[in-house]
């Protein structure tokens, strides 16, 4: 099946990033990467504001996918522990330099946020009791310690070795007391 224009210029958009940042994203180097026409571009998003916003939503969407790859059952199905342990080994791949911007960019407006937001609040939320309670405590600080991983690798540019990746995912899966899948 061919995907949509709308996800070819998504994913367009995202290799853009990837490779110039942010700020590289206008219709025309959008349109090139995707070989569409600007108006193919304004047709789906009429503004560059509307771009950005589709970008973050498709990328937390993606997010949300592996998400459920791993885990096998939705968000809802889960303990917390489960979803805890998916977001581990799903954010233990590492993030994108794309993504990462993107996460970056996402702090200065709650719009494009909200995508982001509403996948961790599923997977890997914060508990506010997590001063008095100690599995709640140990969610959370294993939740730091796995973005930390991703966040470690984007500013060290470059990749833990892999046995050491996955001996550090599995030793923060542990830590939430789930068995790997």
């Amino acid at each position: 099946m061919r995907p949509s224009n709308r996800d070819r210029i998504l994913d367009a958009a995202v290799r853009v990033i990837q490779r110039e940042g942010v700020t590289a994203v206008t219709f025309d180097s959008v349109a090139a990467e995707a070989e569409l026409t600007r108006g193919g571009i304004m047709y789906h998003f009429p503004s560059r504001e509307d771009l950005l916003a589709a970008i973050h939503q498709h990328l937390a969407d993606r997010w949300e996918a592996s998400l459920l790859a791993d885990a096998g059952r939705p968000a809802e199905k889960l303990t917390a522990d489960e979803r805890l342990a998916a977001y581990v080994r799903v954010s233990a791949q590492s993030a994108t330099r794309a993504e990462l911007q993107l996460m970056l960019e996402a702090a200065t407006r709650p719009e494009w946020a909200a995508p982001w937001s509403s996948v961790l609040e599923r997977w890997a939320p914060v508990s506010g009791d997590a001063v008095d309670d100690d599995g709640a405590m140990d969610r959370l600080v294993t939740r730091l310690a796995a973005d930390g991983l991703w966040m470690f690798e984007a500013l060290a540019y470059r990749a833990m070795p892999e046995a050491q990746r996955r001996a550090v995912t599995e030793h923060l899966v542990r830590a939430v007391a789930v068995p790997d899948p």
